[in-house]
């Protein structure tokens, strides 16, 4: 048989003579290629029902027929298959269908005139039931009359009888076509010997890359192929790489959606050069790839313009950039499996208040060209077993189903961004599960069942991890000081990190797919808080003069006052300086411009500070 059958197949070909009873569970609503010739065409594309029409009729079964709780037992596609199935379980035929409801013991509801069917032995039969997720509200809560009809299949596949056919001996088989296997009481099919429980999968990379290969043209407008072909044929290696970058790109879609790629394809005169931005324009619904509008001459500068904003961080920033350039030249992931994973994932650990918020900030409006493309999310609001609801939606059926997730709509708004996670300690542990699929796959399904893509952004983790440790007697100490050395800090943040993961949570492929983008960030020392303070004064002195045309100077020994006091204690790093400036700088100069009624149009002068005062105080006088 072909290599490229996929596995579901082979697996309802052997267990369709062995088992009475399969549970098809997954990727039930897409199209599927029906992959050998029979009574549809080969490699057409056609529904799951349509794929077990043929496929049990091919291999020699006398009656298949479909229920739903909807409209009864029916057969679209072939009228003598239902008046066979009708003739063996003792029923009876009206305007194209067997009604039967399913709940309740009468002898014309469905579970009975099933179990007549798969008990007779006059023609092989094949029960399919439709959509059976939503004959019930929940498997957990099932009034008697639900129990009694899963009872009565479960008796009919446990007492199915064995027909002689042209072909050989086919068992009577009932099917049943879930979107997931624990929509059904557990007792169905836990510990069942008779049950094979079989799941679809999205289409593979092989079967991705055998649609690509074989039917490329498809993918165009006529004209563009026949414009575009002749240099690709001249080319094979460029045709070879473009295929390979859609397989990779269409990881995880089904081929519903790989055939709307198609129209897309088609209905945007697309050429080949540009097949893989019909994935964006899928996935994302535009064109517009910030990526791609990325300037190499202001990712050269990224550095310096990040130093203006960022004091004291140098190694911390060039890490983060040597991500960013994997990102940007397509490096990354080159050495994964998968091509939908961020572009790039960064855990940012340090003291408090080093700039690691900054960072992520300044980054988002470097790539994006806004700060507001940096999405940040407070992990400490996480931190309860149901908040994977807040980020990734509520089921259906329970409060805010309505409303999606927080983190999931944020993507749907935007797939181009940094998502920042502030503290991620904080989170349950539930959310991190989350996070290795992200991680991973680059995708997540939310609560309604839509799929959002995280391929196009860079995700960034915040950590006060290997701060402080605690010892045996549950005490809390300091694990790194001011006075060590950065590659001391490094050390000991990152193997406390390390040891979190793996000893405290038992949870070390969360720090694998981390990889090696743990970027420590320094303790503010004494030369960046210098240049943290300047910088907060001169932007307050600059916006004065910009937007009350008031011109603030401050002499030199007032500003050394203010130097000592603000840079006494760098333990709460620049947010600690910051704190400082408005307590000792802002409040006080807000309020002798005040009450000496100086609203604009003034140059004032900072001549002392009182930082002993309470409040602080300064001593200011004006010029003309």
């Amino acid at each position: 048989m072909d290599a490229l059958i996929s596995k579901w197949y082979r697996e309802l070909e052997l267990f369709s003579t062995v088992k009475p009873l399969l549970i098809l569970e997954g990727n039930v609503t897409d199209k599927f290629r029906y992959p050998v010739a029979g009574s549809v065409g080969q490699d057409e594309l056609v529904s799951l029902p349509r794929y077990l029409m043929a496929y049990f009729a091919d291999h020699g079964w006398g009656s298949v027929v479909f229920y739903s709780n909807l409209l009864g037992l029916i057969n679209p596609y072939s009228p003598e298959m239902l008046t066979a199935y009708a003739k063996a379980a003792r029923a009876e035929v009206k305007n194209g269908a067997i009604p039967a409801e399913f709940r309740g013991t009468a002898a014309t509801t469905a579970p009975n005139v099933i179990r007549r069917a798969m008990a007779q032995q006059d023609v092989a039969t094949v029960t399919v039931l439709e959509m059976a997720s939503h004959y019930i509200t929940s498997p957990d809560r099932m009034d008697q009359a639900d129990v009694n009809s899963f009872n009565l299949l479960l008796q009919a596949a446990m007492s199915a009888s064995t027909v002689r056919t042209p072909t050989g001996r086919r068992r009577n088989l009932l099917v049943v076509v879930v979107d997931k296997r624990n929509d059904l009481p557990a007792w169905f099919y836990l510990n069942v010997p008779c049950c094979r429980a079989i799941t679809l999968e999205a289409p593979d990379r092989e079967e991705r890359m055998r649609l690509i290969t074989s039917q490329f043209a498809t993918f165009f407008d006529g004209a563009v192929y026949r414009t575009d072909m002749p240099w690709y044929r001249e080319h094979p290696e460029e045709l070879a790489k473009l295929q390979e970058k859609f397989v990779g790109l269409t990881e995880g879609l089904t081929m519903t959606e790989l055939d709307a790629l198609r129209t897309l394809g088609k209905q945007e005169l697309t050429a080949i050069r540009d097949l893989c931005q019909v994935v964006d324009l899928y996935k994302y619904g535009f064109k517009d790839n910030p990526w791609e509008r990325l300037s190499m001459a202001s990712l050269r500068t990224a550095k310096e313009d990040f130093q203006k904003r960022i004091k004291g961080q140098d190694a911390a920033l060039e890490r983060t950039l040597d991500v960013v350039k994997r990102a940007v030249t397509g490096m990354n992931g080159l050495s994964s499996s998968s091509t939908s994973k961020p572009k790039g994932v960064l855990f940012y650990a340090g003291p408090t208040g080093v700039g690691k918020t900054e960072t992520a900030k300044a980054l988002a409006e470097k790539l994006f060209g806004d700060e507001s493309a940096c999405v940040r999310f407070d992990m400490s609001e996480y931190g309860q077993s149901h908040s994977d609801q807040k980020l990734m939606g509520a089921p259906p059926g329970y409060v805010g189903y309505e409303a999606g997730g927080q983190l999931t709509n944020a993507i749907k708004k935007n797939p181009f961004c940094i998502l920042l996670f502030d503290e991620i300690e904080k989170a349950h542990t539930n959310i991190l599960d989350k996070f290795l699929q992200i991680l991973e796959d680059g995708r997540m399904t939310d609560g309604q069942g839509n799929t959002v893509y995280f391929g196009e952004t860079i995700i960034i983790f915040t950590s006060n991890l290997g701060i402080y440790v605690e010892d045996a007697m549950g005490q809390r100490h300091a694990n790194v000081t001011m006075d060590m050395p950065y590659e001391e800090v490094q050390q000991k943040v990152r193997g406390a990190i390390e040891d979190y993961f793996k000893l405290e949570l038992g949870r070390p492929e969360i720090l694998n797919r981390i990889g090696e983008n743990i970027v420590v960030f320094d303790y503010i020392r004494a030369e960046a808080g210098e240049a943290i303070l300047q910088s907060q004064v001169k932007k307050i002195t600059t916006r004065l003069r910009e937007q009350k045309d008031l011109t603030l100077t401050v002499t030199p020994e007032a500003y050394q006052q203010l130097h000592d006091a603000a840079l006494a204690d760098l333990s709460n790093g620049g947010r600690g300086i910051g704190n400082k400036v408005e307590s000792l700088l802002i409040n006080p100069l807000s309020r002798w411009l005040f009450d000496h009624e100086i609203l604009s149009d003034a140059k004032v002068v900072i001549e002392s500070f009182d930082v002993d005062a309470n409040p602080p105080a300064l001593q200011c006088r004006t010029e003309d």
